[in-house]
């Protein structure tokens, strides 16, 4: 990959969450196919995602594993670091995503309501999203060039 091809994800686990085991296998996968990881760890709370946004502007995207299923409760500031253009990049977010085992679908809607791009029930799922993100980017920035 050429400099001007690096492609630079953010990943994290959800504040409360203090799961380390996906988070690094979905680092290595991610890192074993050509993506540069920053890996901000477990407990990461939106601010510090924020940051590395700030720091990663080319970002492709924002991933967060959750696993305690309080994801809801930990990403209540990130309707707030999005208006504030603080994080302009698709929100991915997946794991166990509500507390126990009847799953209700209101989850995944309030998820969306906060600001999360995509919800992932399977972490295989998730280099296919990127491209997907990233093709769609690619259509919509010709356009514009178009448009001009």
């Amino acid at each position: 990959m050429s400099h001007s091809e690096r492609r630079v994800v953010i990943l994290g686990v959800a504040a409360s969450d203090s799961h380390a085991v996906a988070n690094h296998l979905i680092a290595h996968a991610l890192r074993g196919v050509g993506f540069e990881v920053e890996n901000l760890g477990t407990c990461t709370p939106v601010e510090e995602f924020a940051d590395a946004c700030d720091r990663h502007p080319d970002a492709e995207a924002v991933i967060i594993g959750s696993l305690n299923g309080h994801v809801h409760e930990d990403l209540r500031d990130l309707p707030a670091a999005r208006e504030a253009g603080r994080i302009t990049c698709p929100v991915i977010v997946g794991g166990n995503l509500s507390v126990g085992s009847k799953k209700d679908p209101r989850d995944l809607e309030r998820l969306h309501e906060l600001g999360v791009d995509r919800i992932l029930g399977d972490p295989g799922q998730l280099v296919a999203v990127l491209d997907e993100l990233r093709a769609a980017r690619t259509a919509a920035e010709r356009q514009l060039l178009v448009a001009s």
